[in-house]
């Protein structure tokens, strides 16, 4: 049997309060601007062999929806099939 006591603990942690775009440089909060930041795109991506970026470079961006359409709206077409989230 495993017996428990209640301990009050203090830890430090990091909380998101905003995101900035790195295309437009535009800062939202987490309070205020939440409904925006759900639709952020965080791009994560590795370079592979002989990639023009390096081989095996680690590269992140995060873009707000508005920048996401304006620079890759026209290619992005519309997908019927259920996207896996994971």
């Amino acid at each position: 049997m495993i017996n428990y006591e209640i301990e009050t603990v203090t830890e430090e942690k990091q909380v998101p309060k905003s995101i900035t775009c790195d295309v437009c440089k535009r800062t939202f909060s987490y309070e205020g601007d939440l409904m925006e930041i759900q639709e952020f795109h965080h791009i994560r991506i590795r370079g592979g062999y002989s990639s023009i970026f390096g081989d095996d470079m680690c590269m992140k961006s995060d873009i707000c929806q508005h920048c996401l359409d304006k620079t890759l709206g026209k290619y992005i077409e519309e997908d019927y099939e259920r996207m896996e989230l994971s």
